[in-house]
């Protein structure tokens, strides 16, 4: 019982829990992630026919060979239809993630309810510099008082969240694939088809 008094008198207090509490959320929804989606043999699957479509793709782009106008054609077909495999494993790879996404989802809006009743109205940090605008009112946010610098939960776990889980990721090895890197379930339409 020694910790909880000496986090309590110390000055960081309340921002070191909002971290700290970061943290383990994001801990804990990377597990589920792994449980629900990465450790499953369709994920492994989705992620190396990715990783081979990628590849493929990058090695045909780089290797021109100007002499043969008539294979130029048929090489421009198979670029289109490792292109479309690509878009389609990407596709399905993003549908597979929705079901964790869900449940990430609810668990972030109960920890972020958790969080909120706790420091209602309190602030947790003081920022080094005077925000501007829309970045005040989020940061600003539930706090009384006129000082700009102070720093509300929303904010803080905001930002944290953000940085930590998308670190983890990258350290656990769970970030996409390189190849299906700007696709999802909204991506970008392509510029041949229209």
């Amino acid at each position: 019982m020694a910790t909880p008094q000496f986090l309590s008198s110390f000055k960081y207090s309340d921002s070191l829990k909002v971290v700290a509490i970061s943290v383990c959320t994001a801990i804990f929804c990377e597990a589920i992630s792994w449980v629900l989606i990465y450790r499953t043999n369709s994920y492994k699957s989705l992620k190396s026919s990715i990783d081979k479509a990628a590849k493929k793709l990058e090695t045909m782009k780089t290797d021109q060979n100007p002499n043969k106008l008539s294979t130029k054609k048929s090489k421009t077909k198979k670029i289109d239809r490792v292109e479309t495999s690509l878009k389609e494993s990407s596709r399905d790879l993003s549908l597979f993630k929705f079901k964790s996404g869900a449940v990430v989802a609810l668990v972030l809006i109960v920890v972020f309810g958790l969080l909120n009743s706790l420091f209602e109205g309190k602030v947790v940090a003081k920022l080094p510099f005077k925000p501007i605008g829309i970045v005040m009112k989020m940061s600003h946010r539930g706090l009384q008082g006129e000082d700009s610098t102070d720093c509300s939960m929303v904010f803080l776990y905001f930002l944290c969240s953000i940085s930590i889980r998308t670190n983890l990721q990258k350290f656990l090895g769970f970030s996409p694939p390189r190849g299906a890197a700007g696709a999802g379930l909204f991506p970008m339409p392509d510029p041949k088809t229209s």
